[in-house]
């Protein structure tokens, strides 16, 4: 599961009231110089083209045009740029069409209706996110049946290690390897030929996989399985961003969770079908064979259906393709003018990145307060999303069934029975996510989650079979309800929007690499913790780390929902210290609100200056004479 960068979806802001006046941080004056700079970036990448008057803006174009070779475009390119700058001053120029008025408008009025060769690539983008949720989720049913043949299959401390091993071997090589090879790929070969490549690698690892007659050859196949699921989980949302209009942008690459738990449904079925086919002569063990084969095919569709889309035109701009860019561009489009719009924002957006050239991003991502404060609560999430004990389900719900009494093909339909319902509930994510928020969900959802692990792993006390197969089976299917609108979709959305622009690149690597290892150390100890503390005590533990969760978040976990570039500023420039105070002060509130049913008045943390107040107190000068002197000390 993956993400790509992406900005807040609106800028609402909540009815609040502020309590503690002297704990709110407010203005962008209060903030440390290196944080100040910070904002700047952010606000000149946010949208460079803000501010400039029209003669120079034209006058910019102009030259553009010129040393890119598109004067060709020119009258395209000027209405463009215009609208870049300004999403509704097609409705005040006469430079604009009625043709252009209404294709502008409906991108608002109308979102959803765009171009077929958008939707092309979504249903690729999709069916990519499917493969991925299918090479996860296929060696759940295939390990109830190659450990025999193996000679792994008994419940001694080595062979546990050796299924885990197996099993957790994409997600060794994904934190280990493949995720830091993401960029490298990306810049070299672009994004069309890394799907490819990642997608083909997933292909031949596949089929490999079903190929092998031993534990540790079978180890090796899936090792470099990760190869094709690390770069993979980070290029495809990213190129769906860059090929998306701004209104849909978030919806769809929302759309990589939702399908990916798709294609962890439909790995469950393929697990349920190929069960029941027998060996062949000369053949052993051909179903789970094919269970792990059949996981490569969608990947083979992708590498078809990637041949006849279009390149990300920003990295078509990047390399300086801009005639390339364009055509891509209108493929994408309804209109020359949303073409050229893009281009040229596109454009003026990597030379204001290139203006941060130089600078150690990964070292500033600790070094700095803002960017610390944004990398410990993207932390928190990522390995939440694996410690919250969803990955031991999913890949080894059909041993946890077989152990409660379910015979192997009742155990392979349940194992069904809970990927459908983790895609299902998956879906009104997207809506639930902007509605009530990143921290909220968690804070809600994480002791349900578990509640619902205790009740899965006290089951197993039962003396009555039937009681025990109905607490798990419940336990289970209640927790990918709470688990698909909060930890699964929130952990790639906040880690996407917490990061400064200059350095969202590097800090979703690191997120993205955080998940995949904890995904990894879940995958390999939990047949240990099995045999070591039974199965109570498994489920325990992880309903103990859903409890320790619920604390970080409440203490470490800032809101981004409905937060504007510069707004995220100032929610992590808050100390550490005075965030956990606040987090601890939510409880008496959260209590007297939920339990005792009373209306006080909630705690405003940041307050946002307005353009009014700034006036009135006659900041505005300083402000900005401050800014200017922080740039000069950020650059020294």
């Amino acid at each position: 599961m993956s993400t790509s960068p992406t900005s807040p979806t609106s800028n609402e802001k909540p009815d609040t009231a502020v309590k503690n006046p002297h704990d709110v941080h407010r203005q962008r004056s209060n903030m440390d110089a290196r944080t100040r700079a910070i904002a700047n970036a952010n606000a000149k990448l946010s949208n460079p083209l803000s501010g400039i008057p029209y003669d120079r803006l034209m006058a910019d174009v102009e030259i553009f045009a010129e040393e890119r070779g598109l004067t060709h475009l020119l009258p395209e390119l000027e209405k463009g740029a215009l609208v870049a700058q300004d999403s509704t001053c097609y409705d005040r120029l006469d430079i604009f069409s009625a043709e252009d008025k209404r294709i502008l408008k409906e991108e608002v009025t109308h979102k959803w209706r765009q171009t077929p060769m958008l939707y092309y690539m979504v249903v690729m983008s999709s069916l990519a996110a499917a493969v991925q949720g299918m090479d996860e989720a296929v060696i759940n049913g295939a390990q109830i049946l190659y450990p025999t043949q193996f000679g792994i299959g008994s419940s001694n401390n080595r062979d546990s290690w050796l299924v885990g091993l197996i099993n957790s071997a994409p997600y060794l090589c994904c934190a280990t390897i493949s995720c830091w090879m993401t960029q490298p790929l990306n810049h070299y070969l672009g994004r069309k030929k890394t799907i490819f490549v990642t997608c083909m690698i997933s292909f031949l690892t596949c089929i490999w996989s079903a190929l092998t007659n031993s534990w540790w050859h079978l180890f090796i196949a899936r090792f470099f399985l990760g190869f094709g699921i690390g770069p993979k989980s980070t290029t495809v949302p990213v190129y769906t961003a860059e090929c998306s209009p701004a209104p849909i942008r978030g919806a769809l690459v929302m759309m990589w969770q939702m399908w990916t738990a798709f294609g962890i449904a439909l790995g469950d079925l393929i697990d349920l079908v190929f069960y029941f086919i027998p060996d062949a002569p000369g053949v052993t063990g051909l179903n789970w064979r094919l269970m792990l084969g059949s996981a490569g095919v969608p990947g083979l569709v992708v590498c078809l259906q990637i041949l006849f889309a279009p390149e990300s035109p920003r990295w078509l701009i990047s390399k300086g393709r801009y005639e390339d860019a364009f055509n891509e561009l209108c493929r994408l489009r309804f209109s020359h003018v949303q073409a050229a719009r893009d281009l040229y924002y596109i454009h003026v957006l990597l030379e204001a990145e290139n203006d941060m050239e130089g600078r150690n991003r990964m070292v500033e991502m600790f070094a700095i307060p803002r960017n610390r404060h944004a990398a410990l609560a993207s932390w928190v999430v990522m390995f939440g999303q694996q410690f919250c004990g969803i990955n031991v389900i999913a890949y080894y719900s059909s041993n946890i069934f077989l152990a409660c009494g379910f015979t192997q093909i009742t155990a392979l339909t349940s194992s069904f029975a809970f990927g459908t319902l983790n895609w299902l509930f998956a879906l009104p994510a997207i809506f639930t996510i902007d509605t009530f928020g990143r921290r909220n969900l968690l804070l809600f959802t994480f002791p349900c989650m578990a509640i619902c692990l205790l009740i899965t792993g006290f089951s197993f006390w039962s003396t009555s079979e039937t009681g025990r197969a109905a607490g798990v089976s419940i336990g289970i299917y209640l927790f990918a309800i709470f688990y698909s609108p909060g930890e699964g979709p929130v952990p790639f959305t906040y880690s996407a929007e917490a990061f400064p622009l200059y350095i969202r690149d590097v800090g979703m690597s690191f997120a993205t690499a955080t998940t995949w290892f904890w995904n990894f150390v879940l995958s390999i100890t939990w047949p240990w913790l099995i045999l070591a503390f039974g199965p109570q005590g498994a489920f325990g533990w992880y309903a103990t780390w859903c409890c320790i969760l619920w604390v970080l978040v409440l203490l470490l976990v800032r809101e981004t929902k409905d937060k504007t570039l510069e707004e995220l500023d100032q929610v992590f420039s808050v100390p550490l210290g005075t965030h956990a105070a606040y987090g601890l002060r939510q409880i008496p509130y959260g209590f007297k609100k939920f339990v005792l049913f009373q209306n006080p008045v909630p705690e405003q943390l940041y307050r946002v200056k307005t353009e009014a107040e700034v006036l009135n107190t006659g900041d505005d000068e300083k402000a900005r004479r401050q800014e200017r002197e922080d740039m000069e000390k950020a650059n020294a």
